[in-house]
């Protein structure tokens, strides 16, 4: 049996795009023989998957989910090439393995997650990702999670577009009950709807309020009509624009959606006087499909051009 080194595990895995194991048993198969062993992963569809590895991936879906008693959540973004395969069922089904194989193992990252049992299967999230691959046709790329371990309710918005995960301190309260999970659905579908950055104002690091301050000072020294207001009242103009971003930018402040006569904090309050507890919202995390991802850009044109060619 020829011998072969790390080197050229890493080598092939370089050439080929397929995982190290996969790599190294092709080498074994392959008696050393670099060439033969790219054919062994071929002929196991490995290399075929790995080829598809550098397609743009920017459309998919951003998933939400609690386990029944709303004690555990995951949010997700799974990402494809194009949005008709989002809304495959098989890929969808693989994005719920996904959160579901999250909520039951306690992973770091997403390197983690490719590594261990995929939940219901027998082979890795990494393998069972390839098999995908191959059967769906396009790129797939699991792109981020984040999992919470306390009471939480998820929100799934226009399928898969956005997803986001709301974390709550409770006492007194069942996070299960039916008058809590629909209060924590309109939380959720606040942070959707408004893209809300901060929970409160002891959030906003002071770095932004002291950038939003000079930004506000500018325009009102450019402002004509300021140059005769004493300074008090400038001090009080500027204090009350600052107000107004933490309004518009932190979830506590926001008007609620549903009410423009509350505010989501005296929302919460409101929600668990009546449920006889106590009601702390502690996180949220908002996961929209694609954000900041290079999209993929189709020349219909061009492509039938080069089919008549």
């Amino acid at each position: 049996m020829a011998a072969f080194t790390a080197k050229d595990v890493k080598l092939l895995r370089d050439k080929t795009g397929c995982g190290m194991m996969d790599c190294k048993d092709a080498l074994k198969i392959a008696d050393g023989d670099f060439d033969k062993a790219i054919d062994v992963l071929r002929e196991k569809g490995l290399a075929k998957a790995a080829k598809k590895a550098d397609r743009i991936a920017a459309e998919g879906v951003a998933y939400a989910v609690t386990n029944a008693e709303h004690t555990k959540g995951v949010v997700i973004e799974v990402n494809a090439e194009t949005d008709f395969v989002a809304k495959n069922a098989d890929f969808q089904n693989f994005v719920s393995q996904l959160a579901q194989t999250i909520m039951v193992q306690d992973l770091a990252d997403v390197d983690a997650l490719m590594a261990c049992k995929a939940e219901g299967s027998e082979v890795t999230v990494e393998e069972l990702l390839r098999e995908k691959i191959q059967t769906i046709g396009e790129n797939i790329k699991i792109r981020r999670f984040e999992k919470f371990d306390a009471p939480c309710v998820s929100y799934v918005h226009a399928g898969g577009k956005i997803g986001v995960l709301v974390g709550f301190e409770l006492t007194g309260i069942d996070a299960a009950s039916p008058e809590f999970v629909v209060y924590g659905e309109d939380i959720a579908m606040q942070v959707a709807a408004l893209g809300t950055p901060y929970l409160d104002k002891e959030s906003v690091p002071q770095s932004v309020i002291a950038h939003e301050k000079e930004i506000i000072e500018t325009q009102m020294k450019q402002d004509a009509s300021m140059a005769s207001k004493p300074q008090n009242v400038f001090d009080k103009i500027v204090d009350g624009k600052v107000n107004k971003y933490y309004k518009e930018n932190c979830l506590l402040e926001q008007t609620f959606v549903k009410d423009d006569k509350k505010t989501v904090g005296s929302y919460t309050k409101e929600t668990a006087k009546a449920l006889n507890g106590s009601i702390k919202i502690v996180k949220f995390v908002r996961f929209e499909k694609g954000e900041g991802l290079e999209k993929r850009q189709d020349d219909f044109a061009s492509e039938v051009a080069s089919m008549v060619k």
